[in-house]
């Protein structure tokens, strides 16, 4: 089952008050590499997140946004007594007056920074909050792991119908291959006779026959033909596998390049050549499609 690397997954939550959004976005890269982006005072679960997406991705470039929001209560609140203290100590010192300032307003105390300490997320909270957080990360990870199958079928689906084209154009070079050969020792038996006869010389058959077989070494195939079938098998194989293989499938993929490309120096014949080109741009079609399967 390949799996894409690009796909989107997101969840929402909200209990007792907390509310928590995770996004996860993903895009092909050689290796695994999470960005994480959460809401102030949760950046420290950075270490906990990978984790959890290692479970679900093998590779790729991960964006994971947090969202976590608390709603407030009169309990959150608390007056920071050493800081207010510290305001009344100096305005003392300023008015010459002690004790209670009547004419500040207990508004204009409250409003100065620090005087009250707002609800924030601790680290004893944060390791309350985390199954929670946890479980909406896991199911973002599962809607995307729902899109990235998806996507993968159809890539199978591609990467297989491209396959095929290869198994073809490789049948036909096959059938081909004993036919150059041949067509080789009448082009030269003609060119040969065509020259001699003029100047009154009379090639030998010995001669014809050596020189054939110099060409027929030079541009057999047949070892050639045998691992090109065999590396379609192996990447018909990774794509029936329970696992996403993209290196594999990346692997065999540029065998199969090497080996085509070495069937079109070697055979010598331009309908052979034509079919090496059709395998070729299948080849690069599956090469450039692999490189966003997992």
């Amino acid at each position: 089952m390949l799996l894409s690397m690009t796909g989107h997954g997101e969840a929402h939550h909200h209990q007792d008050g907390m509310s928590v959004a995770a996004e996860v976005r993903t895009i092909n890269n050689r290796y695994l590499k999470l960005s994480f982006r959460a809401s102030e005072g949760y950046q420290s679960l950075e270490t906990p997140v990978e984790t959890v997406v290692r479970q679900h991705v093998r590779r790729g470039s991960i964006q994971v946004n947090l969202r976590v929001e608390r709603e407030a209560t009169a309990g959150d609140y608390r007056l920071n007594e050493q800081v207010l203290a510290g305001y009344l100590s100096q305005l003392e010192k300023v008015t010459g007056h002690k004790g209670p300032q009547h004419t500040l307003l207990p508004a204009m105390l409250l409003s100065l920074p620090g005087v009250i300490r707002e609800p924030g997320s601790g680290a004893a909270q944060i390791e309350s909050e985390w199954p929670i957080i946890e479980g909406v990360i896991v199911k973002a990870l599962q809607h995307l792991q729902q899109m990235r199958s998806a996507e993968g079928a159809s890539m199978a689906a591609d990467l297989a119908e491209n396959a095929q084209v290869i198994a073809r154009e490789l049948a036909a070079v096959e059938s081909r291959s004993p036919l150059v050969v041949e067509a080789y020792r009448t082009r030269l038996t003609e060119r040969l006779n065509k020259l001699l006869n003029d100047a009154g010389v009379e090639v030998q058959p010995t001669d014809i026959i050596r020189e054939v077989g110099i060409f027929a070494e030079r541009s057999d195939i047949a070892e050639e033909i045998v691992r090109l079938r065999s590396h379609l098998e192996q990447f018909e194989s990774f794509l029936a596998s329970d696992e996403s293989n993209g290196r594999k499938l990346e692997f065999v993929t540029q065998e199969m390049f090497r080996e085509t490309n070495t069937i079109g120096s070697k055979a010598n014949d331009a309908q052979i050549a034509r079919h090496v080109i059709e395998m070729k741009s299948a080849i690069e079609r599956m090469r450039e499609m692999i490189q966003n399967v997992e």
